[in-house]
């Protein structure tokens, strides 16, 4: 895939995803994801419908090296609902779930990713309704535990069986980071995944 330009540290710029980035975005996709994704999801992000998204681009080309999709929903509908203390209000709370996040190879170790979730959490906080950032990372994708652990994501329980690819299932860990003066249960095993 694309290398840095030179040996020194390139210059990345984070704006949203563009439809001119449809086609590596897919690239990319395959690349880093077990799970195939359909052409309506590219579309969607590529034209903001239903999903939020950020590109990371490298400065001297504007190629994009790094991204991060999400998609605002209900607490109500999530599988978090539970977590959250509804107090009584008009508005309904929200919740950000992040679909993907990937950085490709050569430009990993840039800080990158820990920017596009920042950038997720800032715009999470800036909803006043919203409650938390959540997301699933498969079981055996031991350095994306590692990082949102690192991130401050609380491990709030394991989901067994939650993907099937290739004809196996396999297992999901479920990362919350809370937002807008929402706080986590009290997890014994929460402090595995910040070490």
């Amino acid at each position: 895939m694309l290398e840095p330009r030179g040996s020194h540290r390139p210059t990345i710029i984070y704006r949203p995803i563009q439809p001119s980035d449809l086609e590596v975005l897919e690239q990319i996709h395959l690349a880093l994801f077990p799970i195939r994704y359909e052409r309506d999801f590219f579309l969607n992000v590529v034209h903001g419908h239903g999903i939020v998204s950020w590109a990371a681009v490298d400065g001297q080309n504007d190629e994009l090296v790094g991204f991060i999709t999400t998609r605002l929903i209900s607490a109500r509908e999530s599988e978090i609902t539970d977590l959250l203390r509804h107090r009584s209000s008009r508005k309904e709370l929200m919740l950000v779930y992040i679909l993907t996040l990937g950085v490709v190879e050569h430009y990993r170790n840039y800080g990158i990713a820990t920017s596009l979730v920042r950038e997720v959490i800032k715009y999470a906080s800036s909803i006043t309704n919203c409650r938390a950032v959540y997301l699933h990372v498969i079981s055996y994708n031991l350095p994306a535990i590692k990082f949102y652990g690192k991130m401050l994501f609380k491990f709030i329980r394991r989901l067994q069986d939650f993907y099937y690819i290739n004809g196996q299932h396999y297992d999901s860990y479920l990362f919350v980071y809370f937002v807008n003066g929402s706080h986590s249960p009290c997890s014994p095993l929460n402090w595995v995944w910040t070490q």
